[in-house]
């Protein structure tokens, strides 16, 4: 039995179609490795002593529910749907869909058609008749002489054609400018993460200032209350003479104090509400009617999940953004360096052309020219060297960025977790003292009705009871602020929005839909 061996052969043009195959499989410049940042294994701010404690638990996507209120809930919801500076940044994000597919479009040949009429005098006949041609033609054949006039003549050229060009992606020029557009995509959809999470940090911390600002009028109110009793006893005091005229003059002037202080407040009510209104996307002043009422700040929640530092850089839309920079920068490193390399395109034409339009469907008029075109860089003044060290500067500049945004990152945790903390046990000071004083005043307030003591004590203590309370609400108030602070740097709140409806664009504009 014999055995026949075969050889593959390949023809000329296969092997280069081979060739060019094998080469347009790779890409110069390094390939994204994405970064892997240094983190401690817990917060340093992690102890803490007072009732609402962080714990290294994965964080509620939607924290603000933790505040158990519907109305920040319905805020929050509305301010996400309707705030105008969400949408521009979703706006940046289509745009930048077709940045992509304009840097795709580089891996298809591309195609255009001409036509065109034209009116040619080619100045021929001064030509023949300065070599002498009319010459020979009048001694040798006169008859021909008009023939070659009519052929010398201006024309009107008919011409239709097509022109196609195709440059190969041999170095992978095309697919690291997908790759950079594809990571400024990513950017934007981070930036606006950012941007989503920073509205709900605002709406919530101006709900809460709203809240507040509330609280303290109505804990202003309760004392304008309690001061009009003071002047009514000192009046009625002074009146069976038992106390001095200037006690009712002190006790009058305690009350302007306190009435003075409400302005501030109502002011700072007004102002929340039409912050509100604006970040939902509405005219100042639409959620009066809504937000009038008074109501108590929100508790605070008994425990309060904070992740660990190494999730840090996954959850924060802006360390994202860094990651999404850097991701680009590496990738035009290889655009950069591809413009080093020769390029070879494919380029080729064909149309009809003819003097009479009639016989322009007739295959005697075509004409074609076809072929590959090599261009090879050979000098630049050094133009395309500097584009490398650029692109690689900026990306080692992007990569400091990185870590530096990271850094920030776990600081501004730590910054929030340390006031947190602080304003938490300021409140719990503050409850103490305010206890302490409501019961000097009433103390104050009986001896002083029974003539034990003098007016001065009860004003004393009825001024400091009236500033201690002011400072509890505001130190609630400020505690719930910094919670919305803490989970703003946790960079929690984007996860249950990460689809992102992109609207469509008409191709000639507004103009052509009509």
């Amino acid at each position: 039995m014999q055995v026949k061996s075969h050889r593959l052969s390949f023809s000329p043009v296969a092997l280069m179609v081979l060739s060019v195959l094998t080469l347009s499989a790779c890409a110069v410049g390094p390939d994204y490795n994405a970064p892997k940042p240094v983190t401690a294994s817990h917060f340093n701010a992690m102890d803490a002593d007072a009732g609402s404690k962080p714990q290294a638990s994965a964080i509620n996507p939607q924290w603000w529910k933790t505040f158990q209120d519907p109305q920040l809930d319905s805020l929050i919801t509305r301010a996400i749907a309707g705030n105008l500076s969400l949408q521009q940044a979703v706006m940046r994000i289509a745009s930048s869909r077709q940045q992509i597919n304009q840097a795709r479009g580089a891996w298809f040949p591309s195609v255009t058609g001409n036509g065109q009429v034209t009116r040619q005098q080619l100045g021929v006949k001064g030509q023949l008749e300065s070599n002498g041609v009319y010459d020979q033609i009048d001694q040798s054949a006169p008859q021909s002489r008009s023939t070659l006039d009519s052929l010398t003549k201006p024309v009107t050229l008919y011409q239709g054609n097509f022109d196609a060009s195709w440059e190969l992606d041999l170095w992978g020029k095309v697919r690291r400018q997908v790759e950079v557009a594809k990571a400024q995509q990513q950017q934007n959809i981070e930036n606006r993460n950012d941007a989503l999470v920073s509205l709900e940090a605002e709406v919530a911390r101006t709900y809460l200032q709203l809240r507040g600002a509330q609280a303290v009028t109505q804990t202003i109110e309760t004392q304008i209350q309690v001061a009009q009793q003071t002047l009514e006893l000192t009046q009625s005091q002074q009146r069976n003479g038992l106390s001095p005229m200037t006690d009712v003059e002190n006790a009058r002037a305690q009350l302007g104090s306190l009435r003075a202080q409400l302005p501030q407040y109502q002011s700072q009510t007004r102002q929340a509400m039409n912050g509100l209104a604006v970040l939902l996307g509405k005219m100042p002043g639409a959620l009066d009617s809504e937000l009038a009422t008074t109501k108590a700040l929100p508790p605070l929640p008994a425990l309060v999940p904070v992740g660990v530092p190494s999730t840090l850089a996954r959850r924060r839309p802006d360390v994202r953004v860094a990651e999404a920079q850097l991701h680009a920068a590496t990738a035009n490193i290889g655009v950069s360096v591809a413009q080093m390399f020769p390029s070879l395109s494919l380029t080729g034409e064909f149309g009809m052309r003819n003097t009479d339009a009639s016989y322009l469907d007739n295959w005697s008029s075509h004409f074609y020219s076809f072929g590959p075109s090599l261009s090879i860089p050979i000098f630049q003044g050094g133009r395309l060297v500097s584009s490398v060290k650029l692109a690689r500067a900026d990306q080692a500049s992007a990569a400091l960025g990185y870590r530096q945004t990271v850094l920030t990152a776990l600081q501004d945790v730590e910054n929030a977790l340390v006031s947190y903390r602080a304003d938490q046990q300021r409140v719990d000071s503050l409850n103490e003292t305010v206890e302490a004083q409501q019961n000097a005043f009433n103390l104050a307030r009986d001896s002083y009705g029974k003539g034990l003591s003098s007016f001065i004590e009860v004003l004393d203590a009825q001024r400091q009871l009236a500033q201690t309370r002011q400072q509890l609400v505001s130190a609630r108030m400020q505690s719930s602020v910094d919670l919305v602070a803490l989970y703003k740097a946790l960079g929690g709140g984007w996860e249950p929005y990460q689809n992102v409806n992109l609207p469509e664009f008409p191709v000639f504009g507004d103009a052509a839909q009509g």
